[in-house]
């Protein structure tokens, strides 16, 4: 039972990471540091989309599963996996990389903008 509780507190962990990655964006023009830890966890997301591996998260929740219960287990991505019990489709991995450039198009506007803004403001002022 402990390894299905822990198997579930990853998943909402990873939900919560995609959601960061999504939006995160709204706090890091407001934040350095949550700025910073964005950027790198959609850096990663990006590596982890090109080179075709699965995020870390996946592989303990899978674990934690196959612990638990071997027949609750999946092979495959997180993402791919629970978007198509959410929405009965099916998701490749390329419309998967997709939806983390575009993921990842959406924060660098959301950052350049905030920029743009700041540097009208006060002129001659660096930006943090």
């Amino acid at each position: 039972m402990l390894y299905k509780i822990l198997a579930d507190i990853v998943v909402i962990t990873h939900f919560l990471w995609i959601f960061f990655l999504i939006f995160g964006a709204f706090l890091g023009v407001r934040y350095r540091a949550i700025k910073i830890f964005h950027i790198s966890g959609l850096v990663f997301a990006v590596v982890i989309q090109i080179f075709d591996w699965h995020c870390p998260l996946t592989h303990l929740e899978v674990w934690l599963r196959e612990r638990h219960n071997p027949a609750l287990s999946y092979t495959g991505s997180f993402i791919i996996h629970y978007l198509e019990k959410m929405i009965y489709i099916e998701l490749s991995r390329w419309i998967v990389f997709v939806m983390t450039v575009l993921i990842c198009s959406l924060s660098a506007w959301v950052y350049l903008r905030k920029s743009s803004i700041c540097a009208r403001r006060s002129p001659g002022k660096l930006i943090g």
